[in-house]
């Protein structure tokens, strides 16, 4: 037996520049569960230095919605459109949500691995910090960092040596 209800997911919307925090803030006053991430930095201006809180991924917000009500929210003027996948509306999985959300806070210490045994292209795990139990792939050793790619998020991270160890493969 099938129910009405759909199971609410994470969505992105994609907003007119700039207004990315007041979409997320009328959504989140219209009952909705939403995601900007944001962070401050100093500005300079020719008569002052101010401190402003910017999108960390500018035109985009995340929104935990049921498919079938995701026309309501293009009701706000600056949501332009949901961010669309092969034909359909793209869904983010919560454990990328909340990797992501572990990102934008602080790193932790970790451990050392020894950087000789991997090359680029080795499949590795992220064993400490935001990103903690995390499969990435590497793109480039440097002496005091690596470069990863995290398939699943389409991102790449660049993080201390320590912060990683080797897969059983």
């Amino acid at each position: 037996m099938q129910t009405n209800k759909q199971a609410e997911q994470w969505m992105a919307i994609y907003t007119k520049p700039r207004a990315e925090k007041k979409v997320a803030e009328r959504l989140a006053d219209r009952g909705y569960e939403v995601y900007c991430p944001t962070y401050t930095t100093l500005r300079q201006w020719s008569d002052r230095k101010k401190k402003v809180t910017l999108p960390a991924i500018p035109s985009y917000v995340f929104i935990r919605i049921q498919e079938n009500l995701r026309w309501e929210v293009l009701k706000d003027t600056a949501a332009l459109n949901f961010v669309f996948w092969q034909g359909k509306p793209a869904v983010l999985r919560d454990e990328h949500i909340e990797a992501f959300r572990r990102f934008m806070g602080e790193l932790s210490d970790t451990s050392t691995v020894n950087m000789a045994d991997l090359t680029s292209g080795d499949r590795v795990l992220i064993k400490k910090g935001n990103f903690d139990g995390t499969e990435a792939n590497i793109l480039k050793i440097n002496k005091k960092d690596i470069t990863l790619l995290l398939p699943e998020l389409g991102i790449k991270l660049v993080c201390q040596h320590e912060d990683i160890d080797t897969l059983n493969q």
